[in-house]
């Protein structure tokens, strides 16, 4: 295991499990934000690596937000400058080769929850709670949050959401899709893993690195752009080693042995 006193890396067959460890409710101060941006530039430039699951250390929060303790000496140069800096390391989690999956254990607030839409696949226990308050501290999401939300559930209701601070409990999120699934307390973390296992041991792992690069670069194109994009990182796997074992493999009705070649 590798470990630093607010961000934990177990790393296992594959997987990378991230855990934010900063008591009592894992509020992303400067510090924690610094150790995630080492972590996951590591993490991107591991060949091994299949899938990372995100979650909170302790039984009360994912993230609940930012530290805001750190809020007051914030004038608009300060605030632009930890605003971007917040982006920059939430788009590194959404860059991130591989799967990336949110096991929100908790409070997913502000910054949490804006940490979560940088994952790839949420996984949210039922006694969790979601939102983006920021407004009641008469500021705004600033670490993507803005543009995120509305891309991941309907464009009105994230509005809302923003426009109120509102706070919503697990189920509704997963009525809005902002949750992709909804399990018991105590078992975000178990459903990731599970989720992981079935990246790892059932897909060649340059086909998921490629059709997530597929899928998220298709989301910032045209539908014309994004066919060329697919098509372009289809021909690239049809050179691969993975793709040749896949169809004998499936002809010769055994499991198939990926190298990642």
């Amino acid at each position: 295991m590798e470990m630093s006193d607010l961000v934990q890396v177990t790393r296992e067959e594959g997987l990378a499990l991230v855990t934010i460890n900063n008591p009592p409710v894992n509020a992303l101060n400067r510090s924690v934000m610094e150790a995630l941006d080492r972590t996951f530039t590591s993490l991107h430039e591991d060949p091994e690596l299949r899938a990372v699951i995100v979650t909170g250390g302790g039984e009360k929060a994912f993230v609940a937000g930012a530290d805001i303790s750190e809020f007051p000496a914030l004038k608009r140069k300060q605030g632009e400058e930890l605003s971007y800096r917040g982006q920059r390391i939430f788009q590194k989690i959404a860059d991130c080769p591989v799967p990336v999956i949110a096991a929100v254990n908790g409070y997913a607030l502000g910054g949490g929850l804006e940490l979560a839409l940088a994952c790839d696949i949420r996984v949210v226990a039922e006694n969790a709670r979601l939102g983006l308050p920021e407004v009641t501290l008469a500021i705004l999401p600033g670490y993507g949050g803005t543009q995120r939300l509305p891309r991941t559930i309907a464009p009105g209701r994230a509005k809302e959401l923003i426009f109120t601070g509102e706070m919503i409990e697990a189920a509704e999120a997963f009525r809005l899709g902002l949750a992709d699934h909804l399990v018991p307390a105590g078992e975000a973390v178990k459903k990731a893993r599970e989720i992981a296992a079935k990246i790892i041991k059932g897909s060649g792992p340059l086909a998921v690195r490629l059709a997530k690069e597929a899928v998220n670069g298709g989301l910032e194109l045209g539908l014309e752009e994004g066919f060329k994009l697919e098509a372009s990182l289809f021909g690239k796997l049809c050179d691969t080693e993975d793709k040749d074992e896949g169809a004998r493999a499936f002809l010769e009705k055994r499991a198939p042995q990926f190298k990642g070649k």
